[in-house]
């Protein structure tokens, strides 16, 4: 009899007293959601609210029935029934029963029999179902006396009606209303003026009434398109979405009821701006011991900062060509207000495997809420710094200790992934592009081969040298001495160079030349480290050679050899560079006291004639001074393309406006020309002649003469 025995028959009316017991205690509040939605915003997001609300309910509604299982049952059983005798249990049990307990089984199942199974359910809550009613039915009254915004204006009367013939249609009441983008967070207005400033991407809907009433009225857009409003109760309504500065006009049966340009004027959505809270400085220098880091970014905006942010980590760990870098990024939430949020973080400096001489940068990435495309920017990087040991001093010598690897010396490895890009590139470039890509690459491998060459002596641009030029008996006729080499030009070439021996090269540099890699003036390499460091250089001068020739290909493997053996010079813990001081050039005995004041005596200062950009305005600026005819409707096209150089483009649009529908008018042409004046583009500064020095000056200066 156990086995007939069905559980979920005895729960049914459990689960069903229970779950509709909740839908009646939160149904009010999803009603009244859905109500305010409706008042404040639409009746199609209520509907939604609505919908949400109620599949919301199911699902807790199902989720509270399911609490009311087997187990709910023998629980229930036991403490309603004594006569059970807490035995309920046997008769959902899976295996076979003990002879003792089958029979007790039995019993309980005719005991069972006879009770109702809606008794067992929980009773209703009254108090909390009448509560939750009256609150609901108390915010529903709320929420239809609740007005969703201002109560709406009336009609705003013209301050001075333009005059119009008997009959013609006169402007006589006016309102608009501005309701900004969803993303600025800014409500609805309404404004009195038909001159308009709002957030760019704003509707505005224009209310118009006339007198007597006209047959047709529209917007006139100043060289842009009609907007043709619409009758209703109130007058003549349209709406235009605000993007770009313009100028119009309030037309009504064809004629313009307005004599004066009216302005619409969009108001431009910043980017956000991004400022370091924490540390003050941004370069900080990590101290010993040092675990964590913080770092705060403060993020700003116009209207609303978005309230995810990316944080771009960035560790270079290492140093010269052995330079490894890493990038990792966070998303962090901002706090405080919308419109001014702060991002903080901090920085477990053991998971980023920072050693001596390594940097760790931090930079926020921020967005605004522009609907479509946000505004992303990049903000200022804070850096920690590892500081590298401070190298032994060399005791005992006169010389000042330099690390082997300047800064710029990394730019090798730049080389390399430039010519295995272009090696990539080379399908989808041209002749031309790839040759002068080539080329370019090739330059960059001479300037670091004549940077390197420094070190070895090398001079800073090669090339054949020119022979000596033979010695003339300074003694024998048309004999010049200038350019000549004598001793006492304050000059050094060293000793006078031994007689050649015939079949002896000898020291050729020393005999016809002067020598530029001095020992005492040339960085102090050992000759071991020099032939690595000349063996780099010729490398690199074949790479540049195929380079320049636009053979890539040819020229990497040269780029790599290069690239080891500068690595191998980077073994040398350091280099020397003596102290010594600066050198001047050497003095002319010749020309020395002599008042001779050729080649030393500059050129003079030349005017460059000054050429107009922007000639369209210039030329109507001074066409304006006659009574001639200009071209308003090129003016007109140059000011549109041009709006953003000019602090108030709207102005010159409407002086325009106004001379296009009276060009005869002295008035109007000298306003525009006022106008005109500063937009025009200024000259550079001219040159000015520096004064004199009155008679005394004058006096000076002939005696020097």
């Amino acid at each position: 009899m156990s086995r007939e025995f069905n559980p979920d028959a005895w729960v049914a009316p459990a689960r069903r007293r229970a779950g509709t017991n909740a839908a009646l205690v939160w149904s009010p509040a999803i009603v009244v959601l859905a109500a305010l939605c409706w008042r404040v915003v639409s009746l199609a997001v209520a509907g939604t609210v609505l919908l949400i609300g109620a599949i919301a309910m199911a699902v807790a509604v199902r989720h509270i029935a399911g609490r009311y299982d087997q187990g709910w049952l023998v629980r229930r059983l036991n403490a309603r029934e004594a006569q059970l005798e807490d035995s309920a249990d046997l008769l959902f049990a899976d295996a076979e029963l003990a002879p003792i307990a089958r029979l007790q089984a039995d019993r309980i199942a005719l005991r069972i029999a006879a009770i109702d199974p809606a008794t067992l359910a929980d009773g209703w809550t009254p108090r909390r179902i009448t509560f939750a009613w009256a609150l609901g039915a108390a915010a529903l009254v709320a929420v239809a006396l609740w007005p969703t915004q201002a109560s709406t204006p009336p009609l705003a009367p013209v301050a001075q009606p333009q005059a119009t013939k008997p009959g013609q249609p006169q402007l006589a009441g006016q309102r608009i209303r501005i309701v900004p983008p969803a993303y600025t967070g800014l409500p609805a207005r309404y404004v009195q003026t038909l001159d308009v400033r709002a957030p760019m991407g704003s509707r505005i809907e224009w209310t118009l009434a006339f007198d007597p009433q006209a047959r047709s009225a529209a917007v006139q857009l100043v060289g842009g398109q009609t907007l043709a409003l619409t009758p209703d109760d109130e007058g003549w309504s349209g709406a235009l979405r605000l993007d770009i500065p313009s100028l119009y006009h309030i037309t009504a049966q064809g004629i313009r009821i307005t004599q004066a340009p009216h302005r619409l004027e969009p108001i431009t959505d910043e980017p956000p701006q991004v400022q370091i809270i924490e540390p003050a400085s941004g370069l900080v220098t990590m101290e010993s011991g040092q675990r964590r880091w913080r770092v705060v970014f403060e993020a700003s905006d116009d209207y609303v900062v978005d309230p995810m942010a990316r944080l771009t980590l960035t560790t270079a760990i290492g140093e010269g060509e052995n330079v490894n870098f890493s990038e990792r990024t966070r998303i962090l939430t901002g706090t405080g207000n919308p419109r001014r949020r702060r991002f903080a973080v901090d920085l477990d400096l053991a998971a980023f495997g920072l050693q001596p001489g390594s940097d760790l940068v931090a930079q926020l990435t921020v967005a605004d809420t522009r609907s479509p495309s946000p505004q992303v920017v990049r903000g200022p990087g804070v850096i920690l710094r590892w500081p590298a040991p401070v190298p032994p001093t060399a005791d005992g010598m006169e010389l000042m200790a330099k690390q082997t690897m300047p800064a710029y010396f990394r730019s090798q490895r730049q080389v390399i992934i430039d010519t295995e890009a272009l090696i990539r590139e080379r399908a989808s470039l041209n002749a031309d592009d790839f040759m002068v890509r080539s080329d370019t690459i090739g330059v960059d491998q001479r300037l670091l081969r004549l940077r390197y060459g420094q070190f070895v002596g090398m001079e800073a641009e090669e090339g054949p040298r020119r022979p000596p030029m033979p010695v003339a008996d300074k003694d024998a006729p048309g004999a010049s001495t200038e350019g000549e080499h004598h001793d006492g030009d304050g000059h050094d070439h060293g000793p006078a160079p031994e007689s050649p021996v015939f079949g002896s090269l000898g020291n050729i540099t020393a005999e016809f030349g002067h020598v530029h890699d001095e020992s005492e003036a040339a960085t102090l390499l050992d000759p071991g480290t020099r032939a690595l460091l000349k063996s780099a250089l010729d490398a690199m001068w074949e790479a540049e050679l195929n380079l320049r020739s636009g053979k890539p290909e040819a020229a990497l493997p040269f780029e790599l050899t290069a690239l080891d053996f500068i690595k191998q010079v980077q073994q040398a813990s350091r280099i020397y560079l003596p102290r010594t001081g600066s050198t001047q050039p050497p003095i002319d005995m010749a020309r020395r006291m002599a008042g001779k004041r050729e080649g030393i005596v500059g050129g003079g200062a030349t005017l460059t004639p000054f050429a107009i950009a922007d000639a369209v305005p210039a030329t109507a600026w001074r066409t304006l001074l006659t009574p001639q005819a200009i071209d308003l409707g090129g003016l007109d096209q140059w000011v549109r393309a041009n709006s953003g150089r000019i602090r108030d483009p709207l102005a010159v649009l409407a002086a325009i406006d106004a001379l296009r529908a009276q060009p005869a008018s002295r008035t109007l042409r000298d306003t525009l020309r006022s106008q005109l004046w500063a937009v025009l583009t200024r000259p550079p500064v001219q040159v000015r002649r520096r004064h004199d020095g009155g008679e005394l000056g004058r006096r000076y200066v002939q005696g020097l003469r």
